[in-house]
């Protein structure tokens, strides 16, 4: 049977929240992204509270689906006795020369058809479903004391049914805003709906300002959205995922936090932004960078992954739930990857802020700032360059020499040379010169002559999908047949009849792994379209697209047996590798728009 995660995702860059087909919020994590939760069902079904509006009646069809280009979610309920629509979202927009993102979630309810009746069930919970709550009655809202700090839900509905969770007729659009300590004082009708007609407005520019090709336009769109709500304003942190212990496979203890910032992901994440066009993330993940870098011990060594505030110990813990389904511990909060050696976290940071210093829609005053923080990242590749790491993959419990690292030694190497040129900074070009011909010497030491492909570390014949970006990256000539053959040799191994692709088929410190990873296949689509193999890259594209849910939301890793969405949900990594496919495949194609 196939598993698919049946949950539209709402944001506004301060936090983020899954909703079900049935409205319950699985999913809602206050004041932060790696915050305890609120509402996490999606956890623990008893300890994780609920926030939902079902019908009071069984029986009923439920859809989803977004309001064109925008975070504004609507679920549309069919029941015995009518329909109604439920309409969620969590502000957004530009007020006083500013972005306004209150820790708001309004949702507001509207009847279509006949009388339905329906049920308002709210259960905040707090410190990860230790806490309940006691429940007082204001004016016209009820007051949830006891938390981190106190939550209010303002409604128009009859408090005494939201609290008792007695079904009422939907008669007339009714209202709920739920708030974080500091409460909705408006007037609430009249404020709800000033707010989601603001926030769609700001949506819709959002995306028009966006620059895609015609190919699958709602897909990257959607896509792009999804990406953008996972970049915590507040500092510029962009986070790997919404959640958290969702495991790859079932009952699988391959489930970690990953509401954190990764260098590596970040990386990705930009470079699909900036593709598109939008530029405001990275210069505010510049910022966050350049925060960190000020904070590092004398060794100049960064970590792989940061919480959104910078801080650096991300302690791993288990929490008492029963985890996803009720039936997948363990549950885990931080994560121990902090600790790891990652080195190719350095050449991420300078690729990602090359576009400061040689784009020039991008006019900033204080770029040269950055010069003492690109000198310092450079000096860190010559320190590493010969250093075993654990890799993208984040083995626990072994170092090698990776070629993915030392192809991001060369390409941090190759940005850093553009700076230096910028700045007619000779000195760190002349280094960065350097660097980049030592990094090509590791990389090549990493290729098989016989099979005709390079291989995860030297020294090892196993194979890694992540090398397919020796080609999307320009380290290889896509029209060359040595690239041609690296792409067949990896497909031999790693590839599934689906066009899915594993990471590796080699066995790591948890066994062999049993699903593949989503943003690998889209890396394979975009070496096809570079090879010259187009009409394969379309058409595994649309395969790879329908892997999402209903909503084109994409999880982490599928399951090749069957299609089912496992890992952590919605990934970045595998929306970012729907992106750059996608533009990859446009810009092939290149026609003019009443061709495409």
């Amino acid at each position: 049977m196939k598993h698919r995660y049946d949950f539209g995702l709402i944001g506004n860059c301060a936090y983020l929240a899954l909703i079900g087909k049935d409205t319950n919020v699985s999913w809602l994590c206050w004041p932060r992204f790696d915050s305890s939760f609120l509402f996490g069902s999606l956890l623990d079904s008893e300890e994780g509270g609920e926030f939902s509006i079902k019908p009071a009646t069984e029986g009923y069809t439920s859809k989803q689906y977004y309001l064109d280009n925008t975070a504004i979610l609507v679920t549309e309920f069919t029941c015995v006795d009518g329909i109604y629509k439920v309409v969620d979202f969590a502000p957004r927009f530009y007020l006083y020369e500013r972005y306004y993102k209150p820790l708001m979630f309004a949702r507001r309810i509207i009847p279509v058809a006949g009388t339905p009746r329906v049920k308002v069930v709210c259960r905040p919970k707090g410190s990860y479903g230790q806490t309940t709550p006691d429940v007082l009655f204001g004016s016209n809202h009820l007051e949830y004391q006891g938390l981190e700090r106190n939550v209010r839900l303002t409604s128009n509905i009859a408090l005494s049914y939201v609290e008792s969770e007695k079904a009422f007729v939907l008669n007339e659009n009714k209202y709920l805003a739920l708030t974080w300590g500091i409460p909705l004082e408006a007037e609430l009708e009249t404020t709800v709906d000033t707010f989601y007609h603001k926030t769609k407005a700001y949506w819709g520019r959002w995306v028009k300002r966006t620059s895609i090709g015609r190919f699958h336009q709602e897909s990257v769109i959607r896509s792009a959205l999804t990406l953008k709500l996972h970049q915590f304003q507040d500092t510029g942190a962009i986070i790997a995922a919404t959640t958290t212990s969702l495991p790859e496979s079932p009952g699988s203890t391959r489930n970690w936090d990953y509401r954190y910032c990764w260098i590596r992901d970040s990386h990705y994440t930009l470079k699909a932004l900036t593709n598109l066009g939008h530029f405001t993330e990275l210069e505010e993940y510049a910022h966050y960078i350049e925060n960190i870098a000020l904070t590092l011990e004398e060794s100049g060594r960064f970590q792989p992954l940061y919480s959104i505030t910078g801080e650096s110990k991300l302690i791993e813990k288990i929490l008492p739930l029963k985890g996803y389904l009720d039936s997948n511990e363990p549950v885990r909060i931080g994560n121990q990857a902090y600790e790891h050696i990652q080195n190719d976290v350095y050449g991420q940071v300078l690729v990602s802020l090359l576009p400061l210093f040689v784009d020039q829609r991008l006019v900033t005053e204080d770029k040269k700032n950055l010069l003492p923080l690109v000198t310092r990242i450079l000096r860190m590749i010559e320190a590493t360059m010969h250093e075993p790491d654990a890799g993208l993959w984040e083995f626990r419990n072994k170092s090698q020499l990776h070629a993915y690292t030392f192809l991001f030694h060369w390409a941090g190497a190759k940005a850093a040379i553009k700076i230096g040129d910028y700045f007619k900074d000779y000195e760190m070009m002349s280094l960065a010169e350097r660097l980049a011909k030592e990094a090509e010497r590791q990389i090549e030491a990493c290729y098989d002559e016989e099979r005709g492909v390079y291989t995860q570390a030297v020294g090892t014949k196993n194979l890694d999908a992540s090398l397919l970006q020796l080609i999307t990256m320009g380290y290889l000539d896509p029209n060359s047949e040595k690239a041609r053959r690296h792409v067949v040799e990896l497909e031999k191994e790693l590839r599934t009849k689906e066009g899915l692709f594993f990471r590796y088929r080699h066995a790591d410190d948890f066994g062999e792994p049993e699903t593949t990873f989503l943003i690998c296949a889209f890396w394979y689509v975009e070496a096809l379209a570079m090879v010259g193999r187009l009409e394969e890259a379309i058409e595994i594209f649309e395969q790879l697209s329908g892997y999402g849910n209903e909503l084109g939301l994409l999880s982490e890793d599928v399951d090749a047996k069957n299609g089912s969405q496992w890992g952590n949900f919605p990934q970045a990594y595998s929306h970012v590798g729907q992106v750059n496919a996608a533009f990859a495949i446009s810009k092939k194609l290149d026609m003019p728009d009443f061709l495409s």
